[in-house]
């Protein structure tokens, strides 16, 4: 039986068949085949920070076109409502504290289903060059002789300069973005705090998956030099219908984060460039009618 759920976005209306009753996805099986397989292809796509209308039209093409769908944590609902629902979908998201499948599996996934002769999107939240391990997928995926193609995203670092209305750069004070995580392969290793506290006193630094470490780095930054009156913005949820904002300093920032209750996902933005920013009208993004069939 297919249920159909509706998600709505203000301004917007989406509506996603689940063909599944185990988790809300349909696990795809390899094609019944005769003869000789001829293997499948896989299309790497960025799915966007969060608002289903910031696809790039290539990125919805692969979409309508694929026989599977692997999907990230961060890729909003709203995207998914734009699958069709004869496309298959699994879930393969990795959350700090929540693995769900190792990096290695997910690999082993990929090449299996395009073997297989199925045609597979490996979709991801953001742009699949920033903190995506896209490498480690395209080198299975080569190794293999598989072939793939990377389709581009906005990074979760542009989304949320242009919906909350903080710059990356701005002449006065920031000529220069600088786009790190706080999360290594090796998760006890620790990025150089001074360099970084040197750093943005006269740039940008976007800081990704950086919430829990939120009072580990402010702490460490103070200590490194930073000012305690350094302007510091968490952002939760990017450029979808819950994003919220909270803007402060290093020194009183985790405070008013542990108030507001975030949960994440959420980026960090240190520089100058929070006071700097810019009443930008969010109902104006809502206005913008969804059009299918492009």
């Amino acid at each position: 039986m297919i249920s159909t759920t509706i998600f709505k976005l203000p301004g917007l209306l989406f509506r996603r068949g689940m063909e599944n009753t185990t988790k809300g996805h349909k696990h795809a099986d390899a094609p019944a085949t005769s003869g000789r397989r001829q293997k499948g292809r896989v299309m790497i796509v960025g799915a966007g920070p969060g608002d289903a209308e910031l696809l790039t039209i290539k990125a919805w093409k692969c979409l309508q076109q694929a026989d599977v769908v692997l999907f990230d944590w961060l890729v909003n609902q709203s995207v998914l409502a734009e699958i069709p629902r004869h496309v298959k979908t699994e879930f393969v998201g990795k959350r700090s504290g929540k693995h769900s499948m190792p990096q290695n599996a997910i690999c082993e996934r990929m090449v299996e289903l395009a073997q297989s002769g199925l045609n597979v999107v490996r979709l991801k939240g953001g742009d699949p060059a920033v903190f995506a391990r896209t490498t480690e997928e395209t080198s299975a995926l080569e190794s293999a002789g598989i072939p793939f193609a990377i389709v581009p995203g906005i990074t979760a670092a542009s989304g949320a300069s242009a919906y909350t209305g903080i710059p990356l750069t701005d002449r006065h004070c920031a000529q220069s973005v600088t786009l790190t995580t706080a999360h290594f392969k090796d998760e006890d290793v620790l990025p150089d705090f001074c360099q970084m506290a040197a750093q943005m006193m006269s740039q940008t630094m976007v800081v990704y998956m950086g919430l829990k470490r939120l009072s580990l780095i402010c702490e460490q930054l103070r200590k490194a030099g930073l000012p305690d009156n350094f302007p510091v913005a968490v952002i939760e949820n990017a450029c979808c219908p819950n994003q919220q904002v909270v803007t402060a300093t290093v020194f009183s920032i985790s405070r008013q984060v542990a108030e507001a209750e975030l949960q994440g996902p959420a980026l960090l933005i240190f520089g100058e460039v929070v006071k700097s920013r810019q009443s930008v009208t969010p109902a104006l993004l809502q206005q913008v009618s969804h059009v299918t069939g492009i």
